[in-house]
């Protein structure tokens, strides 16, 4: 049984009054918070375990290096990796993305294409540029409709020989728009060999990952938007292609061998993991596995669904309310503006009067933005812990906003 209230007991946090009001947390997509479990599980690596790991003999070096590797292999079979070293830490999906932009640059030259959608958040964008500045690539952009949806029409015209990157997320921040990855895929691995990275810092917390069923080459999450400390994240890459691609930083850990006439690499994942690791934090990620799988991941897509469609359904009750993405495929966020009425941030403020903890502006997505000719939304987004009361009161705080700003 689901049981709202004790999943909320394991979250303190949500136990404080914001500005006088109990406190309303609707702004899981820029991070979730953390269950006692995870918070328990990061204070002992440091009150108890405190030791680098994989460099030494002694005894907490050795445990934290077990607590670390055991926390790899959770994320191995959260998300279905063949082999558990082709899991790398990384601080989060950024990292991750501006790994594998960097490691691809011999890879490709001048006139290759990298092909990437309207919906991306410009962390999923940047990297790109700037491998487009190195190489000469050029990159081309999947458009959307009016209703935030890709058209995948444009994704055939634009897969050539000369496609050498197909890098777009799994679920829209901007929006909650859930893509339809594995359509994208079968496209492009029909006609072309191009690498395929697929960003799921949207989707790991919302719904199961199966990397081998997908057959992308990569996969990145962060691990502060499904319950775990930030400066955490995880790149996936198949074994074949990190071995093949050379490493990102350089430094301790990732050598095999080092001497002033040259360097060998470690073998996977060390070769892109240099330097000090954040130990307790990726430790403490595989603790937001454990919770996440004792939860059940589809309790929690079926209850964050059922909160999405709530949140929407009463809200297009009210007068002047535009949500973007309305008749796509979403899940956990709900992006809207009051029309005719001030602006997102405005909205926003009034909201955190009440307690009430939305996102505002262009959510790092101006693209999208600019399609619809706005500056940016309010965006409610879910988690497991959120309940329909608290939608109830977003939706008093919305009307409460179009009276004040009218």
């Amino acid at each position: 049984m689901f049981d709202i209230q004790e999943i909320r007991s394991q979250f303190s946090i949500l136990d404080q009054k914001v500005n006088g009001k109990p406190l309303v947390y609707l702004d899981n997509a820029a991070t979730s918070q953390k269950p006692n479990s995870v918070l328990e599980v990061w204070n002992k690596y440091y009150t108890e375990l405190n030791a680098n790991v994989h460099r030494g003999i002694h005894t907490l070096s050795q445990l934290a290096t077990e607590e670390m590797e055991l926390s790899r292999r959770k994320i191995q079979k959260f998300i279905n990796a063949e082999h558990d070293f082709e899991v790398i830490f990384t601080k989060g999906t950024t990292e991750g993305l501006n790994l594998i932009a960097y490691i691809l640059t011999q890879k490709l030259k001048k006139d290759d294409e990298i092909i990437i959608s309207y919906l991306e958040h410009h962390s999923n964008i940047v990297p790109w540029q700037m491998l487009c500045e190195r190489t000469g690539a050029k990159l081309r952009v999947i458009p959307i409709d009016e209703n935030g949806i890709l058209q995948l029409d444009k994704f055939d015209e634009f897969l050539s020989e000369k496609t050498k990157v197909v890098s777009v997320n799994q679920v829209s921040n901007a929006l909650g728009i859930v893509n339809p990855i594995e359509e994208i895929i079968a496209k492009t691995r029909k006609n072309t060999d191009a690498y395929i990275v697929i960003d799921g810092a949207q989707s790991a917390p919302h719904f199961t990952i199966d990397v081998q069923k997908m057959d992308c080459d990569f996969f990145v999450f962060s691990g502060h938007k499904m319950y775990a400390p930030m400066g955490t994240g995880i790149l996936y890459g198949k074994q074949a292609i990190l071995e093949d691609l050379p490493p990102f930083h350089g430094g301790g850990e990732m050598i095999a061998t080092c001497s002033f006439d040259g360097t060998t690499y470690a073998g996977l994942p060390f070769k892109y993991e240099a330097g000090t690791p954040n130990v307790g934090g990726n430790i403490a990620l595989g603790a937001a596995v454990d919770f996440i799988q004792k939860v059940g991941q589809s309790t929690i897509q079926n209850h964050e669904n059922a909160l999405l469609e709530y949140a929407q359904r009463h809200l297009l009750e009210l007068d002047g309310i535009k949500i973007y993405g309305e008749k796509a495929n979403r899940t956990g966020v709900v992006s809207f503006n009051l029309e005719g009425i001030g602006i997102a941030s405005d909205v926003g403020m009034i909201l955190d009067k009440l307690g009430i903890a939305v996102r505002t502006g262009h959510h790092c997505t101006q693209p999208i933005m600019d399609f619809f000719n706005i500056a940016g939304t309010v965006r409610a987004s879910f988690a497991v812990y959120n309940t329909f009361e608290e939608i109830d009161i977003l939706v008093e705080g919305v009307k409460k906003a179009q009276k004040m700003l009218s």
